[in-house]
């Protein structure tokens, strides 16, 4: 059993960088694809970015392309959201998830998921 939890989200000025952990409690994420999905007030959950267990290409959405980098670390279990150039739309809960072997970008491939951090991009 895999169980996320995110931290690092805060509130940040637009300009601004955050970086995002994922830590896993229970099985090792080196045999899981990991993702970063959010979700904006009134909005449905979008995804973010994602990277396959072997490493390989990360996936992105184009809204944060150039600007947001996801890493993983097997060793530690975690896998991070660096967020650079951060804009006010960014502004939502930033959710952690995995799923077996190979990333996917739809919610409904992604078996388990963190609670959620929130980013909140304002002046």
């Amino acid at each position: 059993q895999v169980q996320l939890v995110e931290s690092g989200g805060g509130l940040v000025q637009p300009g601004g960088s955050l970086r995002l952990s994922c830590i896993s409690s229970g099985r090792s994420i080196s045999s899981y694809a990991m993702a970063w999905f959010r979700q904006a007030p009134g909005k449905e959950r979008e995804f973010v970015a994602a990277r396959s267990v072997s490493g390989g290409t990360t996936y992105y959405a184009e809204f944060v392309k150039g600007r947001f980098t996801l890493s993983r670390d097997n060793a530690k279990n975690t896998v991070y959201l660096q967020m650079n150039s951060l804009k006010t739309e960014d502004t939502a809960l930033y959710y952690c998830a995995a799923r077996a072997l190979i990333a996917r970008t739809a919610i409904s491939d992604y078996a388990y998921w963190g609670q959620g951090t929130q980013v909140t991009v304002s002046s």
